[in-house]
């Protein structure tokens, strides 16, 4: 059986899991049903595709080798030799709240001994829909790679062939002796850009007001929500005042969260809390695509401007200049980190990891790619997609954002008893978008 070693990032997210807080990707789909038997359809299409993907067959195996000191304590990534799909797709009762089903099956950690990913499929209450949600585990892909391994489980597209890549020589758990002056010299450089990533960590701690809504005591409790925004909006609002497309959804998020802070009585003044913005490191047809390759953007967000103009200039301003200094250097580039850590320090240090999500950013806002072609199962359109990240130990909130056939989703992820009012915050970012409109106008 072959293995292939867990990158330094997906070993950091396998170690830092706890039952409280589980370490898994997800996306909540919702299709329009042909018929009421349309949910139960697609479970059984689910199950029968997903045996022949062979990364939904993979299995995360801790490793033990006193002869292998580079190696000791990390993981591989094999296939499992018991897989059923059965195990991992799931068919649920109708409901009439597909998100208040998701909240749920959030909270649910992924049973670490086969390969960690679900599909769960919710039939609804009306039969002219069904939804799914699958979880992945962010040890065993990233956004793009999860939504690689959900929609090959879809129905067949016409999508032009892969061009072959060159064969790769399988990677080992020791280095190839021959390389190791380059490593060497590679080693010094990557001592001094984690010292610069460090001393920007330092940096951006100090002199910061986040708000305590946007923190939370650990409870393992969910809640989700969608929000769906019309992409032609966001067009006009970023043709009138420049920026990228990406600059206004961050925007849109900062102004909603100072709406829903002033609401719910905690007030928005002085609050600057810190986003990180994932920022993926993928290259096309690199030879191990299931492995996380991401850094970041770490900004403030300018929830105390009063002014929507005002934030999403403010916001333009801080990407440009992540953007300028690249994502291999500062503060938000910490997940490069992992890279310069032991497996065993991962073992040990998850934990203590785990904790200081706290200190790094106050709330991810990250966004997921999805293919403009229009995606079905069983026939059955998907009309809406909601993407959740994860949420970090000692957060309250993560926003996942998606653009899909000419509409904007974001998908909301809040620790359930520490923002009892998400449906607040989802609905502050619909009225965003309507207030820079209007202010475009004025």
């Amino acid at each position: 059986m072959t293995s292939d070693p867990l990158a330094p990032l997906d070993l950091a997210f396998w170690n830092i899991e706890s039952a409280e807080h589980p370490m898994h990707l997800g996306a909540l789909g919702v299709f329009t049903a042909h018929s009421p038997a349309a949910g139960a359809h697609a479970a059984d299409l689910l199950a029968a595709r997903a045996a022949a993907v062979p990364g939904l067959r993979m299995r995360i195996r801790d490793v033990w080798q006193p002869l292998a000191p580079l190696a000791f304590g990390s993981a591989t990534r094999e296939a499992a030799p018991d897989f059923e799909p059965l195990d991992h797709v799931r068919l649920h009762a109708p409901t009439d709240d597909f998100q208040a089903a998701a909240g749920r099956l959030m909270e649910r950690p992924l049973e670490r001994g086969r390969p960690p990913w679900e599909a769960h499929v919710l039939p609804g209450a009306d039969g002219v829909s069904f939804a799914v949600l699958f979880k992945f585990h962010h040890a065993l892909a990233d956004g793009l790679r999860a939504l690689m391994l959900a929609a090959a489980i879809m129905d067949p597209m016409d999508m032009p062939e892969p061009r072959p890549r060159p064969a790769q020589a399988p990677r080992g758990l020791l280095p190839d002796v021959r390389k190791l002056p380059g490593l060497v010299r590679g080693t010094l450089t990557d001592v001094g850009r984690a010292l610069d990533i460090g001393t920007s960590v330092a940096r951006a701690t100090l002199d910061v007001r986040s708000s305590p809504a946007l923190t939370s005591e650990p409870t393992g409790t969910r809640r989700t929500a969608g929000v769906v925004l019309d992409l032609d909006d966001v067009h006009r609002v970023r043709k009138t005042v420049g920026g990228t497309v990406n600059d206004v959804l961050i925007a849109v998020v900062a102004g909603a969260l100072r709406c829903w802070l002033d609401e719910r009585g905690d007030g928005s003044e002085g609050v600057a809390p810190r986003a990180l913005i994932p920022v993926s490191r993928r290259r096309p047809r690199t030879a191990h695509p299931q492995g996380n390759r991401l850094s970041g953007y770490l900004i403030r967000l300018p929830v105390d401007d009063p002014d929507p103009l005002g934030r999403l200039r403010a916001v333009r301003t801080a990407m440009d200049r992540n953007k300028d200094a690249g994502p291999n250097r500062g503060a938000g580039a910490v997940a490069l980190l992992a890279d310069h850590v032991p497996p065993l320090g991962h073992r040990l240090g998850g934990p203590v990891v785990g904790q200081a999500a706290r200190l790094l950013f106050d709330i991810l806002v990250t966004s997921v790619p999805l293919p403009s072609l229009g995606l079905r199962l069983g026939g059955c359109p998907l009309a809406e997609v909601y993407p959740f990240a994860p949420l970090a130990r000692g957060q309250a909130l993560a926003v996942a954002v998606s653009t899909y056939r000419g509409r904007v989703h974001y998908g909301l992820v809040a620790d359930a008893k520490a923002v009892p009012d998400l449906g607040l915050l989802a609905r502050a970012l619909s009225e965003e978008v309507e207030t820079l409109i209007t202010a475009c106008r004025s």
